[in-house]
């Protein structure tokens, strides 16, 4: 008897071998991942992600594929419906941000979590800080931050408040936070998004640094050549179900967003060159001072031509945001005057003066500018026109065709939701920027003033956006298109301008001659040209 039980035995011992190891091989196993809301909206369909220590692995997808739900559940912001997380080998039960910190597990979301009006230092410690008496040891603290910054290669300038520092440094500091509060597994959402070419490069050291010392990294992003150069796998989700999962060394771009998407996405965009007519929007010298006191805009002088783009390259925070605003005229310049066909802007009281000259606008914080959350895609798409024809009748609300031209946008625009009816806070980042989008290119408009339109945008849905632009401008509209991505910048610009601390320093009228390096050296403010240079059109 026991002789025929000692085959059966060591069978089942090998086969218990064979799961501990495979269990080993993984720092990190989300099985079987399900999220449906109490809407029945399903994010997460039955999703596996398998993660080996000490490699960089990219989280790909569309939007709406439930990549970010599927770290939301990592990170303990929401509670899957139904699957199981194993992390070091242990099923885990991860209720709150809290319990994912305490495993070891950090997160850097793409929008910083830092205090501007507090230094580096004192942000890494916020909520552990080395007390001495009632206040903080701030020798304690710098020696702690300090030995954790040197050990991975990650140097900050400890005394300098975030305010003052860039944005490749802010994300840095955001990395050390993560990292004191012994983080093993590190979140990256969108991570090179408001980076420049030079500060890109610089990240990918310290991540390579970190998985040099044992960490891990799962790294989101949407741009599929920097896929290729820093991370070792990936997993691919599409419409909330795992595609698959490849080496980085075995696969091309092409395969990544073939997987991706499900077809083929050609991302060169071929146009004709540019036929610019008269000038429709100049500003005159504008300044602008920040609440802080600090100067934001310089004198600044821009012109824009009908049937072309102008691209503005630039780091966030140099200036762009109160030029957008003062264009569009969500704010006003202390000095310097905004003309639109002609006509001062300075005596208009409000946006919708602006967009009464025929001028569309998509701005960079869609949430707070571009939709109402809490309303339905269709009411959304008809914000600016409700009270025109079709929609309106005598004052009256012609709710068929509010539906009927909902459902045509949704086709047209490739929005993936359940219906017209549907609350815009439903849907994804991605899929919300596509209503906006939608709105804003169907307002027949003469000027568009797009601010990062394709900021956290799938590459289909980007490549999709920026052909739109290419197409306004042969029908003679003008774009203005500020945008942190400069693969972006120099494939649909006509014409780009460079803004550092508040003043234009560079302006390329021949995109061909340029390229990512060069517009990042002039970013950085490393290079400035004169006036002479820069010519007649700034």
């Amino acid at each position: 008897m026991g002789a025929d039980k000692a085959p059966m035995l060591l069978k089942y011992k090998k086969s218990l071998l064979r799961k501990v190891r495979a269990v080993s091989d993984f720092v990190l196993e989300m099985r079987n991942i399900w999220k449906v809301y109490p809407n029945g909206v399903t994010a997460n369909k039955g999703v596996n992600l398998r993660i080996k220590k000490g490699e960089i692995h990219a989280l790909l997808g569309e939007n709406g594929a439930g990549k970010s739900t599927l770290m939301k559940i990592l990170f303990g912001f929401e509670k899957p419906t139904e699957g199981e997380i194993y992390y070091n080998g242990k099923l885990v039960q991860i209720n709150s941000p809290y319990r994912a910190i305490e495993l070891g597990i950090g997160m850097v979301h793409q929008h910083f979590m830092l205090v501007p009006s507090l230094t580096v230092v004192e942000n890494v410690v916020l909520g552990m800080e080395p007390r001495k008496g009632f206040s903080i040891d701030l020798k304690k603290s710098i020696e702690f931050v300090e030995n954790e910054m040197n050990k991975y290669g990650l140097p900050v300038p400890l005394n300098e408040k975030v305010k003052d520092i860039s944005v490749g440094m802010k994300q840095r500091v955001e990395i050390i936070k993560t990292l004191v509060r012994g983080a093993d597994l590190i979140i990256l959402d969108e991570p090179t998004a408001v980076l420049t070419p030079q500060e890109t490069v610089e990240l990918f050291k310290a991540l390579k640094n970190l998985t040099a010392a044992g960490k891990t990294v799962i790294f989101i992003t949407h741009k599929l050549n920097e896929v290729k150069e820093i991370a070792d796998r990936i997993t691919v989700l599409r419409r909330g179900k795992t595609i698959g999962e490849a080496e980085v060394k075995d696969i091309t771009e092409k395969d990544m967003s073939r997987m991706m998407v499900g077809r083929d996405v050609d991302i060169e965009i071929e146009k004709e060159p540019a036929k610019p007519g008269n000038i429709v929007l100049e500003a005159k010298n504008l300044e602008y001072t920040r609440f802080d006191g600090v100067k934001m805009l310089k004198g600044l002088n821009l012109k824009l031509r009908q049937g072309e783009i102008l691209g503005i390259a630039g780091v966030e925070g140099n200036g762009q945001t109160e030029l957008v605003d003062i264009i569009t005229g969500m704010d006003k310049p202390e000095k310097g005057e905004i003309f639109i066909f002609g006509k001062n802007m300075m005596d208009a009281d409000n946006p919708h003066e602006f967009r009464k000259t025929g001028m569309s606008f998509i701005p960079a914080d869609r949430m707070l500018y571009g939709v109402s959350k809490e309303d339905t895609i269709e009411e959304n798409l008809i914000s600016d026109r409700f009270e025109r024809e079709p929609f309106s009748n005598h004052g009256v609300l012609d709710y068929n065709a509010i539906t009927d031209n909902a459902r045509k946008m949704i086709q047209e625009f490739d929005i993936r939701t359940d219906g017209p009816k549907t609350a815009v806070k439903m849907l994804s980042g991605g899929n919300i920027q596509k209503v906006v989008v939608a709105r804003e290119f169907t307002s027949n408009s003469k000027i568009i003033i797009a601010d990062q339109p394709t900021r956290g945008i799938d590459i289909a849905a980007a490549d999709f956006i920026r052909r739109r632009l290419v197409k306004e401008r042969d029908n003679n509209v003008a774009v203005l298109l500020v945008s942190s991505d400069l693969t972006e910048l120099l494939s649909v610009s006509d014409r780009i301008l460079v803004i550092y601390h508040g003043e234009f320093v560079a302006h390329f009228e021949d995109i061909s001659k340029i390229d990512e390096n060069i517009l990042g050296e002039y970013m950085l403010g490393i290079k400035k040209m004169s006036k002479e240079e820069m010519g007649d059109l700034i």
